[in-house]
């Protein structure tokens, strides 16, 4: 029966720890305040509630008591807000970094007996956030560091990154303070030069997964950087309003401009210096030298030469756009020489192409038995002017004529044709090609006339011809 009795309350027991409600999890931020709440319900009017307690650990915080109000062993950090039969919510201000952990609250009942639930507390610290270009760095040939970051009193600690085109290397380290907050200080160091002054970058601290950029313009200190311009090499004598302008960049920025001879001697009367700037008012024999300008900031002294070439006369310079023409002139003869090359070109391979189409030379044809009685010879163009030469070679008829007999028939064949070679005839040998003038012959015989047989290649055999 007791058995019975102990199982029953402990049965109870647990069907009233669901009872009573708290927040699983919650953060707190050092320096504020945090509120736990914690209810208490019940369906059993019979059970009412004795005292409402919040601990850590074992040690008590604040209890309420319907009958006995309220007790706060440390008022200073922990209250109760409007404390109930039903309800008491524990407020933690300030917090710090001790606050974080588990915290019970417990409900005494009668007659159920005590219930309870676990809030834990987590606690964070927002980082105070900064940079700064490091003053005080001076252009050189070792590395120094030019900007620092810090991410303080963060909790948990922050992560710092550097964006920026400047290459370089990073230095970060970590504090853990005494009040459980952490400090992040990010250093970026190079090699600085004067290029690298005024350059951009930026601080990046990442807390809890946010970026917070923090952007910044380096700050680096060189001597002045000094250039001379105004010359354009066309300085001749009695030229008037020329004058040199003296540039000098610095940081600090520059504070005055000097001209100077390089030799030291005074500078001219010609010429007048007002700041930075170096006047010529007329350019004579005495300007023909070289001239400094020192600019000074306060790291020190730095100074440019410019020499100048005086000329007798005035340079002749051709302008862009009589430059511009002259090329599109140029070109165009380029282009008109080209094409008449080509035309010519064409031209005479038209007439050669002409010219090789129109030659026939066929041989000398023989008929008949003995000495041939007719031979017709056709000439070219270009042979139209020029003697027939050497031996008329002869189809072979069967014959075999002499050396002699060869040099009579080419004297002979060359006094039955003659060309047409007078003006007029050269007129009309243009306007119809060439022609032929055949000499009267002795006329030949029926026999041979019958006899005779046109060939395909536009020669006449004998029928009866024998050949050997």
């Amino acid at each position: 029966m007791q058995l019975f009795f102990l199982l029953l309350g402990l049965l109870c027991t647990v069907l009233q720890a669901k009872d009573v409600s708290v927040t699983d999890k919650l953060t707190g931020i050092v320096g504020k305040e945090v509120l736990l709440p914690c209810t208490f319900t019940s369906t059993d009017a019979s059970v009412r509630v004795t005292q409402i307690m919040w601990m850590k650990g074992t040690t008590s915080l604040a209890v309420y008591s319907p009958q006995h109000g309220i007790h706060l062993p440390y008022p200073e950090h922990y209250q109760l807000v409007d404390p109930s039969q039903t309800s008491a919510t524990l407020k933690i201000s300030p917090i710090n970094y001790t606050d974080e952990g588990d915290y019970v609250c417990e409900v005494t009942t009668f007659p159920g007996g005590n219930v309870k639930a676990t809030t834990t507390l987590i606690i964070k610290a927002i980082p105070q956030n900064s940079a700064e270009a490091n003053f005080g760095v001076v252009a050189g040939d070792q590395e120094q560091a030019v900007a620092t970051c810090k991410s303080a009193n963060g909790r948990p600690p922050s992560q710092i990154t550097w964006h920026t085109s400047i290459p370089g290397n990073v230095s970060n380290t970590m504090t853990n303070n005494t009040d459980g907050t952490y400090t992040v200080v990010s250093q970026y160091f190079l090699t600085p030069t004067w290029t690298a002054d005024g350059m951009p970058v930026t601080c990046v601290t990442n807390y809890e997964s946010t970026d917070y950029p923090i952007p910044l313009k380096l700050s680096v200190q060189y001597y002045p950087v000094v250039t001379i311009e105004g010359f354009d090499d066309n300085w001749h004598l009695h030229r008037n309003g020329v004058y040199l302008t003296c540039t000098g960049k610095g940081n600090p920025p520059p504070t005055s401009y000097i001209w100077k001879t390089a030799d030291g001697s005074p500078l001219p009367a010609s010429v007048r210096a007002e700041g930075n700037v170096l006047y010529v008012d007329e350019v004579d024999e005495r300007v023909n030298r070289s001239f400094l300008c020192e600019v000074t900031n306060a790291l020190g002294s730095r100074a440019s030469r410019q020499d100048v070439l005086v000329r007798e006369h005035a340079m002749q310079t051709q302008t862009n756009a009589g430059a511009i023409a002259g090329g599109v002139i140029g070109g165009i003869l380029v282009l008109l020489l080209l094409a008449a090359v080509i035309f010519i070109v064409i031209k005479r391979g038209g007439l050669q192409n002409k010219k090789d189409r129109g030659t026939y030379n066929p041989k000398p044809r023989a008929f008949g038995t003995g000495k041939p009685t007719e031979q017709f010879t056709y000439q070219d163009d270009g042979d139209l002017d020029k003697p027939l030469k050497g031996p008329v070679p002869m189809r072979d008829s069967g014959l075999s004529p002499s050396l002699g007999d060869e040099d009579d028939d080419d004297e002979e064949e060359r006094m039955k044709y003659k060309v047409l070679e007078d003006d007029d005839d050269e007129e009309r040998f243009n306007e119809v090609g060439p022609m032929l003038q055949l000499r009267p012959h002795h006329p030949i015989d029926s026999y041979l006339d019958d006899d005779m047989e046109s060939q395909t290649d536009g020669s006449i055999i004998s029928r009866t011809a024998v050949y050997v």
